[in-house]
């Protein structure tokens, strides 16, 4: 493609990620989401909030920029105010930020039936927002909202601002496809246009994906010479969202070897810290991010890997800080469980193979879920004897719910040999469990007890009035995370086993650490 294009990387997560229904960051939340963004992502710019907002979010972009100041990342730090005279400046710099990203009106429909005012009169009343807050310090780009429906129906009102503005102290002109209207054939001519006209200036795109466009439109914004894109973490964003950062990134490294700052292997992670603040699920088929978008579920698909990664492409999960990983269940053929009991350490022979896979066909047509943590269990018990050896075993337990009362555990469990039994209480009745059996690591064996992350039940599609219950488990332990599942008829009893895989997991690090 010849010379490799540099592209800058604005993040909006905290304020049009935050524009996301039912999204809310508290500032505590906002200085981590920025933290990572910054530090191990290594976006270029972040934007945080829109001014005048409220107090808390004024105390959010302040906690931010006091810990950009002390990074030297203030800079980087952007605020959106508007063209209101002196009151979104001294906002924000009161606050403590040095970057306003200015909210202009980028139609004429925008200009006149909104602001009721004639072009000259907005022109104006931008140069005094700039000049204001250029006299303060306050470096300013400015938005050219709706600049999407201007360039398609008042395209000489677009260039009658921009011919007005561009004598101004003005560092980057950021175009948005404010209502998500445009396709990449469109994109291409209104970009190359206003790359045609101001040749000099720096243009940022920014896209919405109200017809699923949005990663296109952004591509054909390269295309055509922008030098800055706006992206959100998971696609957060008014409506159906913007362009998300992990889709961005790959395309523009594989398709087009554009050069990013941004540090790919740190995608995951960052994307999961947001889910969870922003109680959005990432679907489990997102591209680059989703649960499942690393895994195999056709054997034919295993087998290729296995005779020279004959189903690979340059998307390898190890870049993103993943691991490729293969389904079992009725379509995963007997390739699919020999990966996976390969990476157990455990052999089969024909016999014992062809049984195992029948077993797991049987339970992928009862639509329940079976994974790596599962396949032990289910060899040992298609074949009636011990494949692996549980150096944790639950000896009995009692867990009572009484009104008025927290709920109460008594454990008593088997670990290398040995017994250990002991009560405590608890905010539930499985709570009660876990905090007994941190007791006997923690306190007994002196041990590491794995952190939970997140504990989620789900019921089987198609589930019927006796159907299972399958209690899936997030573990933090050493630095890594797993999880495990349980599905039993009933919600404590199937987390519980869990739980107890869990264990046996942390047992064979020990053992490999001795």
């Amino acid at each position: 493609m010849g010379e490799r294009v540099k592209i800058e990387i604005m993040d909006t997560t905290l304020r049009d990620g935050e524009q996301t229904s039912g999204v809310s960051f508290v500032p505590h939340e906002k200085l981590m989401i920025a933290r990572l963004l910054l530090e191990d992502l290594k976006v270029d710019r972040v934007e945080v909030a829109s001014a005048r907002v409220s107090e808390g979010e004024k105390e959010a972009v302040r906690m931010i920029c006091e810990w950009a100041a002390l990074q030297n990342h203030l800079h980087k730090v952007e605020v959106l105010g508007f063209v209101d005279g002196k009151s979104s400046v001294d906002w924000i710099r009161d606050a403590g930020c040095r970057v306003l990203n200015l909210l202009c009106k980028g139609s004429l429909r925008h200009c006149t039936q909104q602001l009721k005012k004639t072009p000259e009169e907005h022109i104006n009343d931008i140069k005094d927002t700039v000049y204001y807050a250029h006299s303060h310090g306050i470096q300013v780009n400015v938005y050219l909202e709706d600049w999407s429906n201007g360039m398609k129906n008042s395209p000489e009102y677009v260039f009658q601002l921009m011919d007005a503005l561009q004598t101004t102290p003005i560092q980057r002109y950021m175009l948005p496809d404010t209502l998500g209207i445009l396709n990449p054939l469109q994109v291409i001519e209104y970009m190359r246009k206003m790359k045609k006209r101001y040749p000099k200036k720096h243009f940022d795109f920014h896209a919405h994906n109200d017809y699923d466009l949005a990663v296109s439109n952004v591509l054909a914004a390269v295309l055509s010479g922008v030098k800055g894109l706006h992206t959100t973490i998971n696609g957060l964003g008014e409506r159906a969202g913007n362009a998300p950062l992990s889709s961005v990134q790959a395309i523009l490294k594989d398709h087009f070897n554009a050069i990013t700052n941004i540090d790919e292997s740190r995608l995951n992670e960052v994307s999961r810290v947001v889910e969870s603040y922003s109680s959005i699920m990432i679907p489990a088929n997102k591209p680059i991010i989703g649960e499942n978008v690393f895994t195999q579920v056709a054997g034919v698909h295993a087998d290729g890997d296995n005779k020279n990664n004959l189903y690979c492409n340059d998307l390898l999960p190890e870049r993103f800080g993943r691991k490729r990983e293969y389904a079992l269940g009725k379509n995963s053929g007997k390739a699919n469980i020999r990966k996976n009991l390969e990476d157990l350490g455990l052999k089969l022979d024909d016999e014992s193979m062809r049984k195992v896979t029948e077993r797991i066909i049987q339970l992928g047509d009862k639509k329940e879920l079976v994974t790596q943590e599962d396949l032990p269990y289910i060899v040992s018990d298609v074949l009636k004897h011990d494949v692996e050896d549980d150096k944790v075993k639950l000896k009995s337990y009692i867990v009572n719910l009484a009104y008025g009362l927290k709920p109460m555990a008594t454990v008593k469990v088997e670990i290398h040999g040995k017994e250990y039994e002991v009560n405590s209480s608890g905010d539930g009745q499985y709570d009660a469990f876990v905090r007994a059996l941190r007791k006997i690591y923690k306190e007994t064996l002196g041990r590491k007890f794995p952190m939970l992350t997140n504990y989620a039940v789900t019921i089987p599609p198609g589930g019927r009035t006796d159907a299972f219950v399958q209690t899936t488990i997030s573990w933090s332990f050493e630095n890594k995370e797993f999880r495990t599942r349980g599905l039993d008829a009933d919600q404590t009893e199937a987390a519980i086993k869990a739980t107890m895989k869990m264990l046996n997991i942390i047992e064979k690090e020990y053992e490999n650490v001795d």
